[in-house]
């Protein structure tokens, strides 16, 4: 089976990828998901001057999230309002009056 792979890859389909265009300073950052502080490890290039100590006793540059996968309700089939900046009190403050109106 794999003589036959070998002869059905043609190598002038396929280009090379760009050399000198990737970041070089990929690095072990954590995440954190300020709405139900779950954090995770991953590769990245993104700065922080934040850092902790996680269960593994090494310190890793910390990225704070609003929402990720563990917490928005696409990924949890929960629906659950994340009100980090007061945002919907001030909704519901401008249409009070008009949610009023619809509940009579």
């Amino acid at each position: 089976m794999q003589s036959v792979l070998k002869q059905n890859f043609k190598e002038e389909k396929y280009t090379k990828m760009k050399k000198d265009i990737h970041p070089k300073n990929y690095r072990p950052v954590a995440f954190r998901d300020m709405s139900n502080e779950t954090t995770f490890v991953t590769r990245s290039t993104a700065a922080s001057k934040e850092t902790i100590k996680l269960e593994d006793g090494i310190e890793y540059p910390l990225i704070k999230l609003e929402i990720s996968n563990t917490s928005h309700p696409f990924y949890t089939g929960k629906m659950k309002l994340v009100d980090t900046a007061g945002r919907v009190d001030k909704f519901m403050n401008r249409y009070k009056s008009h949610m009023d109106k619809n509940k009579k």
